[in-house]
């Protein structure tokens, strides 16, 4: 099973983007992309950005996952 989750792009040179997934940044390869931008949501898989996502779906998909490790989190206690 892969989990996607929206990462925003930072910056762009030579084909890799600086990513940002929720406060943590990393490079992925945007050679699958052709019209990949700075500020675009990108979706990554095995360090390739694979899909562009836009900004109300990546931040509705980043909250569910944060409510998700909130709840993982408390049931982990007992």
């Amino acid at each position: 099973m892969c989990l996607a989750i929206p990462s925003k792009i930072l910056n762009i040179e030579n084909n890799i983007a600086l990513i940002d997934v929720d406060g943590v940044k990393r490079q992925a390869s945007l050679l699958l992309l052709e019209d990949a931008q700075v500020g675009d949501y990108v979706i990554i898989h095995a360090g390739f950005a694979i899909q562009k996502i836009d900004e109300a779906a990546a931040v509705e998909s980043l909250e569910l996952l944060r409510e998700a490790a909130a709840m993982s989190e408390f049931c982990n206690k007992f």
